[in-house]
Parts: structure tokens; C-alpha cells; sequence
């Protein structure tokens, strides 16, 4: 199983939709109801950054599996501002929207694998696999 589906994040119900498809391959790999949650924050985190800072982007989602585990990739993927310092945004409580601060450190927590790569006046890619335990 590796199919990839994506959802388009441009305005604020798009977050829901992630949110919703994420939950859905992810109870489809077999992650019970505590790890879809976790999921489905992470998500939420992610296209909202997306929505707020970028305008428009992407989550695409795939089911992975390999001989010894499964789990869910997710990849937001945006060709907003970028981020000019990533080191102050991957700290805990730091917050450029006056959110909670969970943000991208919280995101790296609720799953197991986190990759950032952002470019000024490129955009922004995050990748972050959760494995089924």
C-alpha cells in the first residue's frame, strides 16, 4: 500500500478536510483512536501554519509499508515566505500568531519522524511519518 492523496489548503475549512482525510488512511493503516488524534493535531498544526503564513499550499498523506512496520506520511508542502529562522520556530512555546506555541515543536512530538526544509521566498516542506506500534 502506497497510494498518496492530497488535500489543498487555501482557506480555513481545508484544514478540516486534511484533518478528516488524515483520520481516515490513518484508521485504514490501523493506528487505533489515540494515535488518529495525534495524527489529526499534527495535521491540523501543519495546514494551519499553511493557511496563516503561506496563503496556499498542500497535505498529501501516504500509507507506507515496509516489511517490518506500517505507518502514515504526511508532507505539507507550501511556496509561501518561507522560514527565515527555523531554529526559533522549532522552539517550544515560540509563537509568531499568539497561539498556544504547540506549533511545529509539537508537531515533531505527536509523530515519530519530523524533516523541515524551508527556503526565504521559496516555501516550506515538512515531512513527518507516525509508525503503528
Amino acid at each position: 500500500m502506497s497510494d498518496q492523496s492530497c488535500v489543498y489548503i487555501k482557506k480555513e475549512w481545508d484544514i478540516v478536510a486534511a484533518r478528516q482525510m488524515g483520520r481516515d488512511i490513518a484508521t485504514q493503516v490501523g493506528f487505533k483512536t489515540v494515535d488518529q488524534a495525534r495524527i489529526a493535531t499534527a495535521i491540523s498544526e501543519l495546514a494551519r501554519n499553511i493557511y496563516l503564513y503561506a496563503g496556499a499550499g498542500k497535505i498529501c498523506f501516504e500509507a507506507i509499508e515496509t516489511v517490518q512496520k506500517k505507518g502514515i506520511t504526511i508532507k505539507a508542502t507550501d511556496e509561501g515566505p518561507g522560514i527565515s529562522d527555523l531554529a526559533q520556530v522549532m522552539e517550544d512555546g515560540y509563537s509568531t500568531s499568539g497561539g498556544l506555541g504547540a506549533g511545529l515543536p509539537g508537531v515533531k512530538r505527536l509523530m515519530d519522524e519530523f524533516d523541515i526544509i524551508s527556503k526565504s521566498g521559496e516555501g516550506t516542506t515538512i515531512e513527518s511519518t507516525k509508525w503503528l506500534r
